[in-house]
Order: C-alpha cells, then structure tokens, then sequence
C-alpha cells in the first residue's frame, strides 16, 4: 500500500500489532467484534493511533486480508503449486487459499464484508489483493504463457474466487461448493493448455 511507504520501523511494527490485534478479535468473534477501542487495547496501541494508519474498520480488515494474502504468498513460493498442468497447479493454489479461510470462518467473514465497503480506502487494499493474487497464481503458470492472457484468466478466476467467498460468507454457498466453484472454472478456462 501506498501509505507503508512513510512509515518509520517503529510505525511499522506498531501498525502491523494493530493488523494482528484486528485479526484475533475478527477470528474471535466476527466482524463485529472489531471496535477500534478493543483492537487498541489489544495492541497496546492509544486509540488515536490505530487512526493514523487506517481511516476505520473497514480500512483495517481490508489491511488484515492483505497481510493475509501476504502470508500466503510467503506460503506458496516455499511449498510451489503441485500439479502436472496449469489447471491442476490453479486449483492447487486456489484451494489453499480457501482452505486457509476455511480455518478462520468469522475472520474470513469479517474480511469479506469489509471489501465490500465502498471506503477509497478499502479499494486500495483491494488492488493491493489482486496484486499479490496475481503474483500467486502466476506461479500456475509456464513462464512462455502469453502474459495478456495469463492476466485475463487471472482476474476472472479472481473474480470468481471472491463471489464463492461472498456466497460463502452469507451462508448460501459452503466451503466446499467455493472450493468446487473454483475448481471448475480454472479446469474451464486452463484445461485447453495443457
């Protein structure tokens, strides 16, 4: 994001206490168990404080997916995608990303709906999401893959991966139907390449 690139060290190490505070109340306990007072008291951050570096609670949770969606990526370039095509090693990655959320039901829900706010700055973590997807999923990828395309298929399997996770969020869709909703479109769009 943008604004991190401002921050001293110790702004830094405060701001990620308060992504990680906002992260274990939301894991807790939902999206609505994030008050700012509490994730403040959690950091041991002043309440003024968490404003400095995000504007409210949509701003935070949309940060707490993108540190998330980081973590992953730490995650996939360790352990690559397994599979013996581009399809496979797609639906690898995007199944790790879904079971990931799996695990942390009420933190996934929380971050969902807070990407859905119409806040600017939710919208700069949500590029900054599809930008670190992207750099994921290229890892499906041959490196002779036409780059235009590559790019399309990506942001349309993007596309789908967050409404099976708003579908998932609101209950009328499970985690297994996401899952399966992902499978089918990477196995729809990839399958013809091999």
């Amino acid at each position: 994001m943008t604004e991190q690139l401002a921050l001293t060290r110790s702004q830094e190490i405060r701001r990620q206490r308060v992504i990680e505070a906002a992260m274990a109340l939301a894991a807790e306990g939902g999206y609505d168990a994030v008050q700012m007072r509490d994730v403040a008291a959690r950091a041991g951050v002043a309440l003024g404080t968490i404003y400095r570096y995000f504007l409210g609670k949509d701003h935070l949770l949309a940060a707490v997916l993108v540190s998330w969606a980081a973590d992953l990526e730490r995650r996939v370039a360790v352990r690559p995608p397994r599979g013996g095509d581009v399809a496979e090693r797609m639906v690898d990655i995007l199944g790790r990303a879904t079971k990931a959320m799996e695990r942390e039901p009420r933190l996934s829900a929380a971050v969902v709906s807070a990407l859905s706010s119409p806040d600017p700055q939710v919208a700069e973590c949500q590029l900054d999401v599809n930008r670190i997807m992207f750099r994921i999923q290229a890892m499906a990828f041959p490196e002779d893959f036409d780059p235009d395309l590559q790019a399309r298929i990506s942001r349309t399997l993007g596309h789908v991966w967050f409404s099976s996770l708003v579908g998932w969020a609101n209950g009328w869709m499970g985690i297994k139907e996401a899952g399966e909703e992902l499978a089918i479109a990477a196995h729809l769009m990839l399958d013809q390449y091999g």
